[in-house]
């Protein structure tokens, strides 16, 4: 791993490592419209939601979230690959091939 690419994997590992922000993140992912307003999200955490703004804009910066201005909310959903590199970045190249090749079908 290139210098570069371990500076901005420790960025976005850094991100990750709060316990609110991993709970943003699941329940954004398993929200039933796959994005979730910051109104909906200060009830189940517990928090203001100055303190959950705070919390999504690093999320965001991160890349891990998108957001999407609607009047005065904003609206914020997983990017898609986002989780997926970053596993793919710690995951042993060696497992990574193996993930990656389709099971053998029994016939």
């Amino acid at each position: 791993m290139e210098q570069t690419e371990a500076e901005r994997l420790a960025s976005v590992l850094k991100a990750l490592a709060d316990a609110n922000r991993l709970r943003l993140i699941s329940l954004i992912q398993s929200s039933p419209a796959g994005e979730a307003c910051v109104c909906e999200l200060t009830e189940p955490l517990g928090l203001s939601q100055p303190t959950i703004s705070h919390h999504l804009r690093i999320l965001t910066d991160a890349g891990l979230l998108e957001r999407d201005k609607r009047g005065v909310w904003a609206y914020f959903r997983l990017v898609p690959e986002a989780l997926t590199i970053i596993a793919g970045s710690i995951t042993p190249p060696k497992q990574r091939h193996r993930r990656a090749a389709p099971a053998p079908r029994s016939r």
